[in-house]
């Protein structure tokens, strides 16, 4: 689905060509011409990012962006401001705006700002899995049970994470070797087992009987999360 965006500005002449090369750059385009028409299009629909100019017929771009935020609406706003209009961009700024651009401008560099606000703006995904009592960050490589560090070596949090990305299927000593380790799948090593015992001793409640990972002998291993 392509970004959004809500232009308003009143001039045709800025209007009309800005939105085809929006249109062109993969954005769908709505233009509206007043204030007040703003301001209720951008409360009823969802937008990536709202295009907005101060001097408008019906309400003003700045009254436009102060009544948004009271709204609750967080939806990025770039101002287009006259230019030296030094006082609006400030005031602009204050009211919520997170960024502006004077008049004229050159479209490559709205273009630019549009794509860094977006950058700025969008969701972040989530580097944390969570089972149960057990968290595992991606992003810095580290696992707490309760609440509480637990300390993996490498090859334990790479087998972790491994079976974390796979939970409950089950997974051949041959696709460990291969896919966590590097090994071949021929060597006759049991390394799998001291590794997945150590995880066992660190994480299960009861490592002598072990309900996360779990052997289906003759078969494999398999992640099993805590409901």
């Amino acid at each position: 689905m392509n970004p959004r965006i809500l232009l308003v500005e009143d001039e045709p002449a800025i209007s009309l060509p800005l939105r085809d090369r929006l249109v062109r750059s993969g954005f769908d385009v709505e233009v509206v011409d007043d204030g007040n028409i703003a301001l209720e299009r951008a409360t009823a629909e969802p937008f990536s990012i709202i295009l907005l100019d101060i001097q408008l017929p019906g309400k003003s771009g700045l009254d436009v962006c102060r009544d948004l935020r009271q709204r609750g609406i967080q939806t990025p706003i770039l101002m287009l401001t006259a230019f030296g209009e030094t006082s609006d961009k400030v005031i602009g700024l204050k009211l919520g705006a997170d960024d502006y651009l004077a008049k004229p401008f050159d479209p490559l560099e709205l273009l630019a700002r549009i794509e860094a606000l977006l950058r700025r703006t969008a969701p972040t995904p989530s580097t944390v899995l969570t089972f149960g009592p057990i968290q595992i960050d991606t992003r810095t490589a580290t696992v707490t049970l309760n609440g509480q560090p637990v300390h993996l070596s490498a090859r334990e949090f790479q087998l972790l994470l491994y079976f974390a990305t796979r939970p409950n299927q089950l997974v051949t000593r041959e696709q460990l070797l291969s896919e966590v380790w590097g090994y071949d799948a021929s060597i006759n090593t049991r390394t799998i087992d001291v590794h997945i015992g150590w995880l066992r001793q660190k994480l299960e409640q009861d490592p002598k009987k072990p309900t996360l990972f779990v052997t289906r002998i003759g078969l494999g291993h398999q992640f099993v999360p805590p409901l």
